[in-house]
């Protein structure tokens, strides 16, 4: 008997293709078997079942690059002048507390599991052991590091030398890497926040310890300045010039790409990831070109202050930005096609991570999910494919499940207790009221 058993489904296919009336079997964490929907499959052919009468199974969704140390910061970034990251962000994460980090996994993890992601990486934070903790008992996949700067005047709270910011991540990858769903990758913050050193002696524990490498590239036109006139070289350039860059290394924004940086990517088989609500205010990533040169680019959100968690949103935005900066140049619409951008938020994702899921396919790993399809606007459809990226919504996810758990069910969440979670989020922002109010008099 299998372990879980989705009926009587429409199924996204990984040639980009809708097949309906499947049921899905899973055993052991893993897809068992793709099957035509049978009488006999009934309540009671398997220890779990899910109907998937008017629904769409697909992979879940991967969000390649999100920092939970700021989902407390939601909506009070947007519309702010530059440099948001010295003015906003780093002051909030230099007081953040066990408590704080606590809170804002559980939202991160019941935003990302009502929205349809199954797996993220976060950026890097503080007070990760307590975000860690929330995210072993949600179930979902996970790859977390700890922010690595070793730059002069940061506050005196996240202030740390070379050995230190190693040492962080050591302590997080000893304890929860292959904990539960979750992995743990080293970090670079900003090649601006890191030390020669700090770089040289991060990539080594990195690759002695078969971890991904992770940073923030080429976002700013400033940082990539820095690089120039610092190092006579672009970011990139730089990072390979100490043996830094190879096939686990996971780059975020990569927004102002040379053609060399490009290649040097290809070269190295580093993944790339673009965040589109975040990146179209600095620019339009070179997507069609890093693609045929065969890199590995998966979407993330670079939430939660940027927009939050839905991967949904992105997928849209992204094709809007694509179409806007290439599409409309070359009167060419389909520039990016819908299947390629749920390719790029499933599959590429999981790939990304390192991980053999994204595709519904006998013996991938069971991260599944389900969208209900019989809705106004979502339903008739003369392509499922393109109603997916246009129409749907986070709020139009009806089951998620990792590893062959069912994390939510009907929109339940199951792993974890949302009552309790917006609770705590209510009493968070009232006592952030009441000090504004006496700020204020």
């Amino acid at each position: 008997m299998c372990d879980l058993m989705i009926t009587d489904a429409a199924v996204l296919l990984p040639d980009g293709t809708v097949q309906s009336g499947q049921t899905i079997e899973v055993k052991d964490g893993k897809i068992y078997s793709i099957r035509p929907f049978r009488d006999s499959d009934m309540p009671g052919a398997a220890e779990n079942q899910i109907s998937g009468k008017g629904k769409l199974v697909m992979p879940g969704l991967v969000d390649c690059h999100m920092h939970t140390g700021q989902q407390l910061l939601k909506g009070k970034v947007l519309d702010e002048l530059p440099m948001i990251w010295t003015r906003i962000m780093l002051p909030f994460e230099s007081t953040l507390t066990e408590e704080k980090m606590e809170l804002s996994a559980s939202l991160a993890a019941l935003e990302m599991i009502k929205s349809g992601t199954t797996a993220f990486v976060d950026a890097g934070s503080y007070h990760m052991e307590a975000a860690a903790e929330v995210y072993v008992r949600s179930g979902l996949r996970g790859l977390l590091s700890a922010s690595t700067m070793d730059e002069k005047g940061l506050p005196d709270s996240i202030a740390q030398n070379a050995d230190e910011a190693v040492a962080q991540t050591d302590r997080l990858y000893d304890r929860y890497h292959g904990k539960g769903n979750l992995k743990v990758a080293y970090s670079l913050r900003s090649l601006i926040s890191c030390s020669e050193e700090l770089i040289r002696k991060t990539a080594e524990r990195a690759k002695e310890r078969g971890a991904k490498l992770q940073a923030h590239m080429n976002e700013y036109a400033g940082e990539v300045n820095f690089s120039l006139t610092n190092r006579r070289m672009r970011p990139f350039e730089y990072l390979d010039s100490l043996g830094v860059l190879n096939g686990d290394f996971l780059a975020a924004h990569c927004l102002l790409l040379s053609e060399r940086e490009k290649e040097i990517l290809a070269e190295r088989d580093a993944k790339v990831c673009h965040c589109p609500f975040s990146n179209c205010g600095k620019g339009a990533p070179d997507t069609p070109s890093l693609r045929e040169k065969g890199v590995c680019v998966g979407l993330g959100t670079d939430g939660a202050a940027h927009g939050g968690l839905s991967l949904w949103n992105e997928m849209k935005i992204f094709r809007s930005v694509m179409n806007v900066e290439y599409g409309s140049r070359l009167n060419e619409p389909a520039v990016m096609p819908a299947k390629d951008i749920l390719k790029m938020a499933t599959e590429n994702g999981y790939r990304f991570m390192g991980e053999d899921g994204g595709r519904i396919e006998i013996g991938k790993t069971a991260d599944l999910i389900t969208v209900n399809m019989m809705q106004p606007h979502l339903f008739p459809t003369g392509n499922p494919v393109n109603t997916l990226l246009e129409c749907v919504t986070a709020a139009d996810v009806c089951d998620s499940i990792v590893n062959g758990k069912v994390l939510m069910r009907d929109r339940k969440v199951l792993t974890l207790d949302e009552g309790k979670i917006l609770a705590k989020a209510m009493e968070f922002t009232a006592a952030e009221y009441r000090k504004e109010e006496e700020k204020a008099s």
